[in-house]
């Protein structure tokens, strides 16, 4: 790798560091601390780093102190894990001090765990963000050994997407025509196209989002796992989308994807959607009741954004919503590669979520008023009340608020923004 380069480089980030302006997150975050973050390409990940940075600039840092670099910076593409050393030289012969380190999409670079670890142990201060879940997995984080915390960056959530647009949601608020639908005109846009951060500026966003989705896609998915079945793994993920909300197996994926496309194998499926997952597109939902082999291989998936989603949906508003309740209890609980945090359950009747930490048992659906989908919810309540601890039973629609009662007690029903804000 050529030094000089790699000192323009980080000459120019030293700048574009300095000009940006960063919107706050909702995380909180120690700045003594390492950490991983993770997360789908574009939800916010580097701002994360330009956040922390800024912080330390106002605490009395200056830029000599800050080391940043993205590795997908077209200009340091052939950078491999040996030119660690060089970088941390580079900047030395520049400044003449021991950096903070911040480190953008280390996913490109094979190996950097070994380094990251070095740098750790030699005291130095260093964060990381990567677009593949791989990068938290048990083999990575214990070469790590203990000296990262792991956080996953999502895109902006209700909260989040609200503060950013500067629209009131407090009680007094909603009890104003005008500011009541100003937030109800906002909570419609965050359900049918999510809170990917650069979305928000967009007046239509579907562009935007198909855009990201391709790159997604591509680089991410397909060229990252060199795959050759473009078309299987485009009916894939449309397929997947048509699907969201139910259980399902790579055998019936295989079998939906052959009758269509040409015949696709058990395993190219079980692949395919394990690097849609890596590249934190898909999540995954385990069924609490399964059996040990039925974990892995019978599941629901959801999309990382509604916005991503709704490319692939035609009036999709009940997938919507429930899409929109797992990325919230993802966030709340936690969706590490074992998710032992969330789950669904079905044993017959099925509920959408289980909560065990909470005991706590959701339905999502989009409308209660008519009587057979009241009963089918009540009922697949009234199951796993029978079969698991349920301290708390709850109905999320779209914009309904309730109360509803069977033999276990009593079940809440909540909208789904007034749940958000929660």
């Amino acid at each position: 790798m050529d030094k000089q380069i790699l000192k323009q480089v980080l000459l120019d980030n030293t700048k574009l560091v300095e000009t940006i302006d960063v919107l706050p997150r909702d995380y909180a975050l120690d700045e003594s601390a390492n950490y991983v973050f993770t997360g789908v390409r574009r939800a916010g990940k580097s701002y994360i780093l330009y956040s922390i940075i800024k912080s330390l600039l106002k605490s009395g840092l200056t830029p000599a102190d800050i080391l940043y670099v993205n590795f997908e910076d077209e200009r340091i593409d052939n950078f491999t894990a040996a030119d660690f050393n060089l970088l941390i030289e580079c900047h030395q012969e520049l400044y003449q001090r021991q950096p903070r380190i911040f480190l953008d999409e280390m996913q490109n670079i094979g190996g950097w765990e070994k380094f990251a670890r070095r740098m750790a142990d030699s005291k130095y201060h260093i964060c990381l963000t990567g677009s593949n879940a791989k990068m938290l997995s048990k083999e990575v984080m214990g070469a790590l050994g203990g000296r990262f915390i792991p956080k996953d960056i999502y895109p902006y959530s209700f909260k989040e997407y609200l503060a950013i647009k500067n629209v009131p949601h407090d009680e007094k608020s909603l009890l104003t025509t005008s500011s009541r639908a100003l937030f109800f005109n906002h909570y419609n846009r965050y359900f049918l196209w999510g809170g990917m951060p650069e979305s928000l500026e967009k007046a239509v966003p579907r562009e935007y989002l198909s855009s990201t989705y391709q790159k997604i896609y591509i680089n991410d998915i397909a060229t990252r796992n060199k795959i050759s079945n473009l078309p299987a793994l485009r009916l894939l993920i449309k397929k997947m989308a048509e699907t969201l909300g139910q259980s399902v197996s790579y055998n019936r994926i295989s079998h939906i994807l052959s009758s269509i496309g040409g015949k696709i194998s058990v395993p190219t499926v079980q692949s395919y959607v394990s690097y849609a997952e890596d590249a934190w597109f898909l999540l995954r939902l385990r069924n609490i009741k399964g059996a040990i082999s039925e974990k892995e291989s019978v599941c629901k998936y959801y999309f990382i954004d509604n916005g991503f989603l709704n490319l692939f949906l035609f009036n999709g508003e009940t997938a919507l919503l429930e899409n929109m309740v797992a990325l919230e209890l993802f966030r709340r609980y936690g969706h590490d590669p074992e998710n032992d945090t969330v789950y669904f359950y079905n044993a017959g009747e099925e509920v959408d979520f289980y909560i065990p930490e909470e005991e706590w048992a959701i339905q999502v659906c989009y409308n209660l008023s008519d009587d057979s989908t009241r009963v089918r919810e009540i009922n697949g309540l009234s199951k796993i009340a029978n079969a698991l601890p349920c301290k708390r039973r709850t109905i999320i629609t779209f914009d309904t608020k309730d109360r509803l009662s069977d033999t276990y007690g009593e079940i809440e029903v909540l909208p789904c923004w007034e749940w958000l804000l929660c």
